[in-house]
């Protein structure tokens, strides 16, 4: 519970300062430091809330952080485990709901994508497009050690990650991959550069990765293959 003590610690700041400025909701002045942590503070937390679809009556919270400085919000130890259960489900429920959002928006996006006649399909569902392509190259096996160079953002746009960007190429084992790059790179050839369409059980599926990867996010990777070497 350690992770919901922190969180619950901030919301009790965040929401008293909105609760000491609901007349000024359009003011942003900040005269001292106290006041510029507050109100970040506040915005970080309306964003997790807001973002995470989880609904929260202010006005309340409110109540309970006042009555908390007053030393009036006294619960019994059961009282609290059943409220952090309560969280706990909806929060659960919020992640189920964004995780069935993304995969129908990664589906519409790939339904439209294969449209194009550069984008072909393979049995899994996976995308791809030949950037460049080479005769004389040599395509990996599956335990096959790889050299590239990719770029990978979400359907959005967005960067998450890309050794272009930080200009220095990876080589790993083609097995250590996600599905998607362990499949898809057995389509290239050295010399060859792919952007491929991945569909989230093809890549990191309903657990996602880290705040940047939502579960069930179709991912687009922009890769370049260097060399091939047995494992």
């Amino acid at each position: 519970m350690k992770k919901l003590s922190i969180l619950t610690i901030i919301m009790v700041l965040s929401l008293g300062t909105m609760y000491g400025q609901k007349n000024k909701q359009k003011d942003k002045t900040m005269s001292n430091q106290t006041e510029k942590v507050s109100y970040f503070l506040g915005a970080e937390v309306g964003t997790y809330y807001r973002t995470n679809k989880i609904e929260i009556n202010s006005d309340k919270f409110t109540q309970g952080f006042v009555d908390a400085l007053a030393d009036k919000a006294n619960f019994t130890e059961e009282e609290k485990q059943e409220i952090i259960a309560i969280l706990q489900k909806m929060q659960q429920e919020a992640a189920q709901e964004m995780i069935k959002e993304n995969k129908e928006i990664g589906r519409k996006f790939l339904e439209e994508n294969k449209k194009n006649k550069d984008v072909k399909e393979t049995a899994s569902g996976l995308q791809y497009k030949v950037v460049k392509s080479s005769e004389s190259g040599v395509s990996p096996k599956a335990t096959d050690q790889v050299k590239v160079h990719y770029h990978g953002t979400l359907i959005d746009g967005t960067v998450f990650d890309s050794s272009v960007q930080r200009g220095q190429d990876i080589t790993f084992g083609l097995n250590q991959v996600i599905r998607g790059w362990t499949e898809g790179l057995q389509l290239m050839k050295t010399g060859e550069k792919f952007i491929f369409y991945i569909p989230s059980d093809l890549a990191y599926g309903d657990q996602g990765a880290g705040q940047q990867i939502p579960g069930g996010t179709t991912l687009i990777f922009e890769v370049e293959l260097f060399e091939v070497n047995p494992e």
